[in-house]
């Protein structure tokens, strides 16, 4: 069949999908990913090729990679569940929105840098200083070490302004591949800290250690009176978009 079939299979989008809406069921016995002839790798149900909600052909550079979003949509069972498929949903968002977007994206992760939630303390209570100061101060040190860049610290939620010399050598460590650039893009926004998002990409910290990091004055409040489900569900539900946004940085 004709990869232009107004049938072909689309990637599900990332949001757009609530319990109310209907999911689509499963049509395909068999996802995979199928070498083209530019040397990119794309991903096929039955030998159709996926496409994003966009129309663009769901093909990625690295075979590791491919294989990985095959593997999401062969792990569907009965319905197509974009939620359980947050590579896949990535990969719509590099290939549809990031790509064309490469310069306003890597802004948007400079801007979170710009007010990077290691830099704003607290002075009470002692639990979460000592915690904010054993987890975030190593990091702020290795990105001076790493890119040259030192940030400035403040107390509070008062807004401390960063050199422009430490902006601009977090945008020249960005990476110049859309799908690396959205995963990126999505650790610092699902983190709140840019700078959380490179030391996974850089291989500084693990997914888990990021995430700990990024929930430190969650944890203390936690200790101090006790554990809400709901919220640490949704937290879950958050990281499960974090750890693959690392993964696909890694595999590609």
């Amino acid at each position: 069949m004709n990869d232009a079939s107004p049938d072909t299979p689309k990637a599900p989008a990332r949001p757009g999908f609530t319990e109310r809406t209907p999911l689509p069921k499963r049509f395909y016995k068999e996802a995979r990913a199928a070498a083209t002839e530019d040397g990119r790798f794309r991903i096929e149900l039955d030998g159709r090729p996926v496409r994003t909600p966009g129309r663009n052909l769901v093909a990625v550079a690295s075979q590791p990679l491919a294989a990985a979003l095959a593997v999401e949509w062969q792990a569907q069972v009965e319905v197509i569940d974009p939620m359980t498929m947050p590579m896949t949903r990535l990969a719509n968002s590099a290939i549809d929105g990031v790509a064309p977007a490469m310069e306003e994206v890597g802004a948007e992760i400079v801007r979170y840098a710009g007010s990077d939630l290691l830099c704003y303390r607290v002075d009470t209570p002692a639990q979460l200083v000592a915690l904010h100061a054993e987890l975030w101060d190593p990091l702020l040190a290795w990105a001076r070490e790493r890119f040259g860049a030192t940030f400035m610290l403040s107390e509070g939620v008062v807004h401390v302004a960063q050199p422009p010399r430490t902006l601009e050598a977090l945008a020249a460590a960005l990476p110049d591949d859309p799908l690396r650039l959205a995963a990126l893009n999505l650790m610092t926004t699902l983190s709140g800290s840019a700078l959380l998002a490179f030391a996974v990409a850089h291989g500084r910290l693990s997914p888990e250690e990021a995430w700990r990091a990024a929930h430190a004055d969650e944890e203390v409040q936690e200790q101090l009176w006790g554990t809400d489900a709901e919220a640490q569900e949704r937290r879950a539900k958050r990281f499960r978009d974090f750890e693959a946004a690392s993964r696909a940085y890694a595999l590609i």
